[in-house]
């Protein structure tokens, strides 16, 4: 009889389950090794080719014997791991670990049944092993492969690590460090990329679409997405489903998607929520490859809707498939290749290099319509209603392969992974600008609360910035925005040229251009009231031939005696012949949109690239065009490095900070003093020298040690951070200075203890902080120190983990920026020193996320450096990464 283990092998850390996605876009469920899995796990060593088992053990290996079953099935969760990879309940890949005695290196193996290689198995249960591994303390991996195995050498040496061999009687030993690189995470993000790509792609381009619940009564959903379906011609097979008719619409149906000869790609699903759970099973059964639930009554009535929510999409993951909704509008592709609308959406706009995602489907009809009114045409559009599962980012990772899409919309209500979006988006932005609405500032639909977290507005704000996002504040600028960039090239600077009929309007246009940031190049040009069509024409062409334009605003009033169709066409060829490739937004007979004077053909038909946006007043026009020419100053903008101090020491900060945790039971402590001050001296942070003293004698002793003058603050903590400065005294150079500086103090406290410092050089006072959001991850501030700085909220922030760039930036972006570089006469501080002091507290932030908010202060900043004077933190328990660690899905929350 086997020995009971002296551990319970079915308790493993929860989040180490999850759903990943593979190469060919279809998903996975991952999770630890137990031993009810002991039946299942002989099944798949049954189904392995005898290469496959050959390649694993060294041996035929026919069989597993119940003693190898035990072992193999039972394991510790610590010094043996093991992650199975299922696909509904069948075990399709094993991949596992085993510490090496006394030492902290593991031998690691896996096995992928053979009908499953060459999806991504290896590589993903790769990354779950090393994260596992790390968590329980190892910092190694050595593994035994055949030479002849290329695929498994493959799977180790594509991994990012720096991988060891020696060859040895036909076998490979291979060892290599399993903490992260930049390689390693390079290569993760990218299969990542590739793989979520693949899954909306396997989404927007089915082969063959079922509607499950098509019906023949005009008032159900169920007939206006058939409808609509048909309508767009798809360029596939369409099957109704519909128990109770032999045809809907004039389409033969089916009693369920079983009863359907042929494969199904996509699945629409129009039945009542109650019936869902059997319209899975049929789904799952027929190996449906992605659902759209345009179904409502899930996560947005209320906790029991949340359940059967969660149920919906952790069946669907496990059995390989992605989901759009519930409670969504559908999907469009209008490739002419495609055609696909499966969606409520009876009125589409034409076929264009725009992408749409929305989260609304309430909205998004309306959205669709407008889009089609203006003359925006679009590649592809998604509503996710409660985005269970496929979100904006899987969406992202999609269109920034799609050779069809120039141009990403987004209309967001919550976020459910904003780190990784910001990651994403700032890819995605450096080739295709993403303009988006993100509503729901004040409330959000507790649906959307149910698949999203918190954030809060100033992190949204950070994360757009960051990111290169163009943010609008409604879907009114959303499409004024998006036209133009859809249409118009992007201005390769700020000035702008003012070309009308009517110099009033040129004057409104020229002071809404000043209003949002850009420069006029020369006062606006007005050819008059009677100028002919020729005459505005080669206004236009004079100014897109300057060289000190960038961009062009033009406004036009009708008169009485010419059609204004003629000034129309005249502006498009003036523009068309435009060599330099100069953005030109008008204000043309009030029109909004892209009138047809003013469009170029497209391939679709439609307006294309070269068509002349208009807008109904000179201050949407302006206001369009900053926000382009804001997008294109950050697209041209340096990306930066990510350079990391080599003179820091991680591992002591870690252990002051563990320290700290113990003393406060694990829950949210503030640093003492010397505890912040060794934290920052761990990452080359010098706080200027300083004793704590208690008598006034002491006091005069430390300031002859440290050097005069000296500074003296009380040690009560009440007095921080006052701006009255009450609790300090500046600038002592003698002993009867210091002396009465300490009786002051003292009465002023009512406490004895006061910290000595040495006198920093003069300069202006700036603090810098760290602020943990935890949807978003770390923000670092940067600001002036002072009343005016905090009552304005002066202070510039970036999200962690910066570049250079992003440290040169915060330490100009502060309103109050100016006075560091010598504002008003003053000498200009070495911006150099902030940039480096700003670096450290970002490796800093990155190193130690269990410091939950830290301010690093007064910094006196001036010619002769950046001396800090003071600071203080808080340190917790490290919030949850939620772009971190191996890849994985979103999980409902």
């Amino acid at each position: 009889m086997a020995d009971t283990p002296a551990y319970d092998p079915y308790d493993y850390p929860r989040r180490w389950e999850a759903d990943v996605v593979l190469s060919d876009g279809q998903t996975v469920h991952l999770r630890p090794i137990v031993p009810s899995d002991g039946d299942a796990l002989v099944a798949f060593h049954a189904k392995l080719s005898d290469r496959t088992r050959y390649f694993r053990y060294f041996s035929p290996y026919p069989r597993i014997p119940a003693r190898d079953l035990v072992r193999f099935s039972t394991v510790d969760h610590r010094d043996r791991v093991a992650f199975v990879a299922l696909l509904g309940d069948d075990i399709v890949a094993v991949g596992r670990y085993e510490r090496l005695p006394g030492q902290d290196s593991a031998e690691v193996a896996f096995v992928v049944a053979d009908d499953h290689q060459r999806r991504g198995l290896g590589s993903i249960l790769l990354e779950h092993l090393a994260a596992a591994a790390r968590e329980r303390g190892l910092s190694r991996f050595e593994a035994e492969v055949l030479s002849e195995n290329a695929q498994m050498v493959r799977v180790f040496r594509d991994a990012g690590y720096q991988v060891s061999r020696e060859f040895e009687e036909g076998v490979l030993h291979l060892e290599f460090a399993i903490d992260p690189t930049e390689d390693s995470v390079r290569v993760a993000w990218a299969r990542e990329q590739a793989a979520e790509a693949r899954s909306v792609h396997n989404l927007l381009h089915p082969r063959s679409v079922a509607v499950i619940g098509a019906s023949t009564d005009r008032t159900k959903v169920g007939y206006a997405v058939l409808g609509n379906m048909l309508g767009a011609d798809f360029a596939g097979p369409v099957f109704p489903v519909n128990a109770e008719h032999p045809s809907v619409r004039g389409v033969r149906a089916y009693a369920t998607v079983l009863d359907i000869p042929d494969p199904v790609d996509l699945a629409v699903v129009a039945v009542p929520a109650a019936r869902v759970d059997d319209v899975m099973d049929a789904c799952l059964a027929k190996g449906v490859k992605a659902l759209v639930v345009v179904t409502s009554g899930f996560g947005e009535t209320g906790s029991e809707g949340r359940g059967a929510e969660r149920k919906l999409v952790d069946e669907a993951r496990a059995h390989g498939m992605r989901v759009v909704g519930p409670n969504a509008l559908g999907v469009v592709n209008l490739d002419p290749k495609v055609r696909l609308n499966a969606s409520l959406a009876p009125k589409l706009p034409g076929r264009g290099r725009t992408g749409f995602f929305c989260q609304s489907g309430a909205l998004g009809t309306a959205i669709l319509a407008d889009a089609a009114a203006r003359g925006l045409g679009l590649s592809t559009f998604v509503s996710a209603g409660n985005r269970a599962d496929v979100s904006a980012n899987d969406l992202l990772q999609y269109w920034e392969t799609d050779p069809n899409t120039d141009v990403v919309l987004l209309y967001l209500e919550s976020f459910g992974n904003p780190r990784k979006f910001a990651r994403l988006a700032r890819r995605l932005g450096r080739s295709k600008p993403i303009v988006a609405v993100k509503s729901g500032r004040h409330a959000v639909l507790p649906a959307l609360a149910a698949t999203g977290v918190a954030i809060d507005e100033s992190s949204v704000q950070t994360l757009f910035e960051q990111a290169g996002v163009i943010r609008v504040e409604s879907i009114a600028q959303l499409f004024d925005t998006a036209i133009l960039l859809a249409h118009q090239p992007l201005p390769s600077g700020d000035r702008v040229a003012v070309v009308g009929n009517s110099s009033a309007i040129g004057v409104l246009a020229a002071d809404s251009a000043l209003a949002t940031g850009l420069a006029l190049a020369g006062d606006p040009v007005d050819v008059g009231a009677q100028a002919g069509p020729e005459d505005f024409a080669a206004a236009v062409t004079d100014a897109l031939r300057r060289d000190d334009v960038d961009s062009l605003i033009v406004v036009f009033v009708p008169p009485l005696a010419i059609p204004g169709t003629a000034y129309a066409r005249a502006l498009r060829e003036a523009a068309l012949a435009d060599a330099n490739a100069k953005p030109i937004v008008s204000t043309f007979l009030a029109a909004e949109g892209i009138p047809a004077e003013l469009a170029v053909a497209g391939p679709g038909g439609g307006p294309g690239r070269g068509s002349i946006p208009s807008y109904p007043s000179p201050e949407r026009a302006a206001l369009a065009l900053s926000r382009a020419t804001r997008y294109a100053r950050w697209r041209s903008a340096p990306l930066g490095e990510y350079r990391r101090p080599e003179d820091v020491d991680p591992r002591e900060a870690a252990e002051i900070v563990a320290a700290a945790l113990a003393s406060g039971g694990g829950s949210e402590v503030e640093l003492t003093d010397d505890q912040t001050r060794r934290v920052l001296g761990c990452y080359g942070i010098q706080v200027m020298p300083y004793r704590v003293v208690a008598r006034a004698a002491d006091a005069v002793t430390a300031a002859t040690e440290l050097g005069l003058p000296v500074v003296m603050k009380t040690a009560d903590r009440r007095f921080r951070r006052r701006n009255d400065l009450v609790g300090v005294r500046l600038d002592l150079t003698t002993e009867d200075a210091i002396r009465t500086a300490y009786d002051q103090l003292r009465e002023v406290s009512g406490v004895d203890e006061v910290f000595v410092q040495r006198m920093a050089p003069k300069g202006n006072s700036c603090s810098i902080g760290l602020q943990d959001d935890p949807s978003f991850g770390t923000l670092l501030s940067f600001g002036l120190a002072g009343m005016i700085s905090d009552l304005l909220g002066d202070r510039a922030f970036r999200a962690v983990p910066l570049t250079d760039a992003d440290a040169a930036y915060l330490v100009r972006a502060p309103r109050a920026a100016p006075l560091l570089a010598g504002y008003g006469g003053g000498e200009p501080a070495d911006l150099a020193a902030l940039e480096d002091l700003v670096l450290r507290v970002a490796a800093l932030a990155e190193d130690l996320p269990e410091i939950r908010s830290m301010l690093v202060e007064p910094i006196l900043a001036s010619a002769a450096g950046a001396f800090v004077s003071g600071g203080h933190a808080t340190v917790g328990p490290p919030p949850s990464r939620h772009d971190g660690g191996p890849r994985r899905l979103r999980a409902m929350l």
